[in-house]
């Protein structure tokens, strides 16, 4: 994202709005964003994590540059890992061996990642979980990028609660169906009775 912010900041957000407008599925979505991020923005991975509300633990929704090894590294808390990009605002760390906001400092330096970069999936106020996107090399995110970054996660939230109110829509019609009465046609009399 370093070269030709502009531009790239245009073409991506413009991929990922038609992405997003054309997906029906919470699944699809979630991995035509991570992967066009990734690429666009020329990382090593991107990860969108959803909020457990009952576990509070961040769920991978959707990956891309990730090994399962690093994916499968353990219970991700949103208490515990960049706790503050939930709480706060979006979070940039610049290098990950000496950050102790990380949970699993040891496992990104395996993985290969210099720097992450954190930013909240909001939603009225709400947490809906988090996107993750992970450099392999020192990133010094500019003011610029993290305002681009944060508006492609409002366009995320947004489409995550659109799915969510078309899918419960989706299920009404379908329990309506089924609990409407039969309606049995009326016989009609012939000239005979």
């Amino acid at each position: 994202m370093r070269k030709r912010a502009k531009e790239l900041n245009y073409e991506t957000l413009g991929r990922i709005s038609g992405i997003i407008s054309s997906v029906k599925d919470l699944a699809n979505a979630s991995e035509h964003i991570v992967h066009s991020l990734a690429q666009a923005l020329g990382l090593k991975g991107c990860a969108l994590f959803l909020l457990n509300r009952r576990s509070d633990k961040l769920e991978v929704a959707a990956s891309a540059g990730l090994s399962q090894t690093y994916l499968n590294k353990g219970p991700v808390s949103a208490a515990r890992s960049i706790a503050a990009s939930l709480r706060e605002g979006p979070v940039a760390i610049f290098n990950v061996e000496d950050d102790p906001r990380l949970q699993y400092p040891e496992e990104a330096v395996a993985e290969g990642i210099r720097s992450i970069v954190s930013v909240p999936l909001l939603l009225r106020g709400k947490p809906l979980g988090t996107l993750r996107l992970y450099s392999a090399e020192p990133w010094e995110v500019t003011i610029q990028e993290m305002t681009f970054l944060q508006a492609i996660a409002e366009i995320i939230a947004l489409v995550l609660d659109n799915l969510r109110v078309s899918n419960a829509y989706k299920t009404s019609i379908e329990l309506l169906k089924v609990m409407r009465p039969v309606i049995v046609p009326r016989r009609r009399r012939t000239l005979h009775e």
